[in-house]
């Protein structure tokens, strides 16, 4: 995938579609800062990798506060000298009805997926700026970021009216970021799931033999992804092999949004 040797940060790395992208990029031979809140997963995971003979490092904090993600771009910096690859793979999904969804659900959803993917975005872009001042700038760019929302963006599902709409804010301010950054060189994609067992998916549907059955029936390919099924697009957008992408949405949902029925989740 052209990851060997990139310095890379994944958030929402301890667990689902995080993890399994911080895998393959350090099987790919990238480096790899792990970041989570989750610390007890986080660094089982992490050992994992290391047993494993890969590249990685955790880094446990709750990115909503600014200093941490000061702090996570230091470690980095300090682990691996450089920061060429983000990927904002955390994510707050919650159910609610519209008439029940209240300001502060809506707060806590949009400040987890958008606003503190902007600032980390922000802070990892000026670092791969300036890390490329006075160096000439190939064809493939100076860095790569990816963002991870889902294809409840641009559906009408009630139950997730919340996380349907700071789900398409992730997806304009991809776009908007990529139309941005891309006179310096850096690429801003993202990938949007469906049917894919995510931490939350799997979670979900433990012991609800009805709903697993209901989201297979609206797939057309007519199973639920795996995680590292979207790991694999996303690396593919981080990559070189992706040079001359960049503000693209690309889904990841085995078909389920051409036929979707509006009363089953999409996680």
């Amino acid at each position: 995938m052209s990851v060997s040797s990139k310095s890379c940060i994944v958030t929402g790395a301890a667990n689902g579609v995080g993890l399994a992208i911080a895998r393959r990029l350090a099987e790919e031979g990238a480096r790899v800062v792990l970041a989570d809140i989750d610390e007890e997963n986080l660094s089982k995971e992490v050992k994992a990798l290391q047993d494993d003979g890969l590249e990685a490092q955790a880094f446990c904090g709750d990115l909503r506060r600014k200093l941490n993600i000061a702090n996570l771009l230091s470690a980095t910096i300090d682990a691996y000298d450089r920061v060429d690859i983000l990927i904002n793979a955390s994510r707050k999904v919650e159910l609610c009805e519209p008439m029940d969804l209240t300001q502060d659900l809506l707060n806590e959803m949009f400040a987890e997926n958008v606003s503190t993917n902007l600032r980390l975005t922000n802070a990892v872009a000026k670092k791969m700026i300036k890390q490329a001042e006075g160096q000439e700038t190939d064809e493939h760019g100076i860095g790569s970021i990816v963002n991870l929302t889902s294809i409840a963006s641009n559906r009408t599902l009630p139950a997730l009216s919340g996380f349907s709409v700071v789900s398409a804010a992730l997806d304009q301010m991809t776009r908007s970021l990529a139309v941005a950054y891309a006179q310096y060189g850096i690429r801003v994609n993202a990938i949007a799931i469906g049917s894919v067992k995510s931490a939350t998916l799997r979670d979900t549907l433990h012991d609800n033999k009805e709903l697993r059955e209901m989201i297979i029936a609206a797939t057309p390919a007519g199973r639920i992804g795996e995680a590292d099924e979207a790991a694999d697009a996303a690396v593919f957008l981080a990559s070189s092999k992706a040079s001359f992408i960049t503000g693209q949405i690309l889904t990841i949902d085995g078909g389920r949004s051409l036929i979707d029925p509006l009363a089953t989740p999409v996680y």
